[in-house]
């Protein structure tokens, strides 16, 4: 039997209401002076503010960092540590979606290993724990504020760096669905996509487990229920709250079970085009999983189920067919655009980012591995 280690947070608050809760917990560690990471948004709309202001009613001093920008940069992580230096932080807060937290680690990463974020890519390469991270969501889709992902773009290189390390996972996550109510309909359907991405590369990951597997259905589950009203009214708390859930539980499937070559070509697109992580994965998902389908064809039938599609009496194939019919018809029905070409990406960078995607460390638990050509006409094929 293999050996295999489950990665989460220690302490994990969720629920309507719960930042205040989640505010006495960070009080109980002792912390004296936080560094908020956060982004410009965020900050000039108050929000950040308002967990200042929480911190110092416990006594807690906190700077503000908002200059993590999406798909965060070597220069926000650099610029953002020397904040922490100057502030003497003891602890990093983290607050927003996925580019504030990845931004966070980066920094919190750095600050107690040295060196350059750069020299964390790949797997477990820092050899101490990073400085506590606390991580307050805003969106529902990254998981980032409890998984040990962080994503940082190499603005020299024009590649998003994927650094898998333990030492990267939040001590403590929040999500607080109240928090996510005033966010558009375009970030929460590009963030409720890249939620499903991880539950699906997660369910057909070569490091699948039963654990990984049961987290992974039950959030496809929740998303495919959710994610239409949560775009189409972002007020209703319900949705919201569901699809906190949604990604969390995708978080625990992807964070253990790892991804697939949906991500590591979407990590490309971002890094060359700067374009938005969770449309991307969106518009690479079904490409890939009909690539995957030839050896994944009954795992995707199960994912075909857990969306609400009636898969009694079909075939394994039949139902991977119905999987991608399902994952389309979502991504239609919430505003995701049709294809590669509508974001500007360019068919003679094709060759490049598929070599780039050959080397992300997200592909290799994909369940089927490509050549370099088969990559090439995956992307060509979302154009």
């Amino acid at each position: 039997m293999t050996t295999t280690t489950f990665f989460i947070p220690p302490v994990n608050v969720m629920g309507a209401g719960c930042l205040k809760e989640a505010v006495n917990a960070i009080q109980a560690y002792g912390f004296r002076h936080a560094l908020i990471v956060t982004d410009k948004v965020l900050a000039d709309i108050g929000v950040a503010a308002n967990v200042q202001a929480l911190l110092a009613e416990r006594d807690i001093q906190a700077s503000i960092f908002a200059g993590a920008q999406p798909n965060p940069t070597i220069g926000n992580v650099e610029a953002g540590l020397q904040v922490l230096r100057e502030k003497q932080c003891d602890f990093v807060v983290s607050l927003g979606g996925g580019s504030p937290h990845d931004c966070a680690k980066g920094i919190a990463l750095v600050a107690t290993n040295g060196g350059k974020i750069a020299d964390y890519e790949g797997v477990d390469r820092s050899k101490k724990p990073q400085l506590p991270l606390v991580a307050i969501n805003t969106t529902a889709g990254t998981a980032s504020e409890m998984t040990r992902f962080c994503i940082i773009t190499d603005e020299a290189r024009h590649i998003k760096m994927a650094i898998v390390d333990r030492n990267v996972t939040p001590i403590l996550s929040v999500n607080d669905p109240d928090l996510m109510l005033a966010k558009p309909k375009s970030l929460t359907a590009a963030t409720g996509m890249d939620a499903l991405t991880h539950a699906i590369e997660a369910y057909v990951s070569t490091a699948a487990t039963p654990i990984t597997d049961a987290c992974a259905l039950k959030a496809v589950e929740l998303i495919s229920r959710h994610l239409r009203t949560a775009v189409e009214n972002g007020k209703n708390l319900e949705a919201r709250e569901q699809m906190a859930y949604a990604e969390f539980l995708a978080g625990m499937a992807f964070n253990n079970a790892s991804l697939g070559y949906v991500h590591a070509m979407a990590h490309q697109l971002g890094g060359v085009y700067d374009l938005p992580h969770g449309v991307c994965n969106a518009l690479l998902l079904p490409h890939v999983e009909a690539f995957n389908a030839q050896t994944s064809a009954a795992r995707l039938a199960d994912v075909a189920a857990a969306m609400g599609v009636d898969t009694q009496g079909l075939t394994a194939e039949a139902g991977a067919k119905a999987c991608l019919v399902a994952i389309r018809k979502l991504a239609a029905d919430i505003g995701i655009p049709a294809s590669l070409a509508e974001l500007g990406v360019k068919h003679e960078d094709i060759p490049l980012l598929a070599s780039n995607a050959l080397k992300d460390a997200c592909g290799l638990t994909n369940p089927r591995q490509a050549t370099q050509q088969e990559i090439e006409q995956i992307f060509a094929g979302a154009m």
